[in-house]
């Protein structure tokens, strides 16, 4: 894997071989449902984070 035609060629065996065990499991990847976005959980997260920070705090007074 010396170039870069190698290593799209193997990426692209790679991705072929994921695909194909998926399905034989039973599990279409273009089926299952969208992830949540990776910054809009980040920034839930800490919204809760706060809300549980406030809420300790007005129990503690």
């Amino acid at each position: 894997m010396n170039n870069q035609t190698s290593i799209s060629k193997e990426h692209v065996d790679n991705n072929k071989a994921v695909r194909d065990i998926l399905l034989k499991r039973g599990v279409r990847p273009e089926a299952l449902p969208a992830a949540e976005d990776v910054k809009k959980l980040e920034r839930r997260l800490d919204n809760e984070e706060k809300e549980v920070t406030k809420t300790i705090n007005r129990s503690k007074t």
